[in-house]
């Protein structure tokens, strides 16, 4: 790649090194080694999410999915309920989320490429089911607790001095990079997202890849979901409303076009990591909520204008 390619990657990552610096000059503290490492749990959560959104936008046709909130609140619900602070319910309840994302990612998947319903609508769809799901679960009233090694996995330092969900997220990247750069999977992503009829003409099978996109996107909501509840300790109402458009948002600033067909997942790591800082330094300067969101929302517009729509890489 030449020196003048445009590299968000980059421009991303110089973004949270000033944004970094200039907490740090507004509030000494804002750039300590307990508080990077804060931040970076919050946006490994964001970043858990948006793994699935990469992929789901990457495969281009308008691929979108809307639905990842109501599956990691449903995902926190049940695997609160399943270990209700016992350690010996960890295991079941990650195999009862992992079904759940994998579920409902099943049937976005379905509606998209079977019933030809826009992703747009069928996972908007799907989250009013999801969150229907919740009232009738909760009945209005949280439940669930973490069981204290989940708590331990996301918050505590495990290995180097890093909590697990630090090295969870690294292995996600790993093998997101390894999944789209080598693998004949990762290619027929890039193939349906930059040119779905070529691809078919090629002998993709372009339905099933799709599909599988859901449902991987689903099974990551639902990862998600379950380190959440680890943060929080227990499950409350619409604990993953926040990540729907911030995991879109993660994915585009990170050089992911949502047209699809190019982009990777490393730029995405980098703009989850972003968003996370630049809400941080906000809350950081005592502005109201109203000021924050006014100023959150604008700053998110000029980057997008700035960078969003630039070429990606495979990465």
């Amino acid at each position: 790649m030449s020196m003048v390619t445009f590299r968000p990657i980059l421009i991303a990552g110089g973004l949270v090194v000033a944004l970094m610096i200039a907490g740090e000059l507004v509030s000494p503290g804002f750039a300590s080694p307990e508080q990077i490492l804060r931040l970076s749990i919050v946006a490994a959560l964001l970043g858990i999410v948006a793994a699935g959104q990469n992929l789901v936008i990457l495969g281009g046709r308008e691929g979108i999915d809307l639905s990842v909130g109501g599956v990691i609140s449903l995902s926190a619900l049940v695997a609160g309920n399943v270990m209700n602070g016992l350690d010996a319910g960890l295991l079941p309840a990650i195999l009862a989320c992992v079904a759940v994302g994998a579920i409902f990612g099943l049937l976005n998947g379905l509606g998209v490429t079977l019933l030809r319903i826009p992703p747009l609508v069928m996972t908007l769809g799907m989250l009013g089911v999801l969150q229907g799901l919740l009232v009738v679960a909760r009945n209005g009233i949280p439940s669930g607790r973490a069981a204290p090694m989940l708590s331990d996995f996301v918050s505590q330092p495990q290995w180097l001095g890093l909590p697990g969900i630090m090295w969870l997220w690294a292995l996600i990247g790993l093998a997101m990079a390894g999944l789209l750069g080598r693998t004949v999977f990762g290619q027929r992503i890039f193939a349906i997202g930059a040119n779905e009829p070529a691809a078919r003409l090629a002998g993709v099978p372009t339905r099933l890849t799709r599909t599988m996109l859901y449902v991987l996107s689903g099974v990551f909501s639902a990862i998600a979901g379950l380190c959440i509840l680890g943060y929080s300790g227990s499950s409350f109402a619409n604990v993953g409303g926040q990540y729907m458009l911030s995991s879109i948002i993660a994915v585009v600033l990170g050089g992911t076009p949502l047209s699809g067909g190019r982009g990777g997942y490393t730029g995405t790591m980098i703009g989850a990591l972003l968003l996370v800082v630049l809400q941080g330094l906000l809350t950081t300067l005592s502005i109201e909520e109203s000021g924050r969101q006014i100023i959150f929302g604008s700053a998110l517009i000029v980057l997008l204008l700035f960078y969003g729509r630039s070429s990606g890489m495979r990465v």
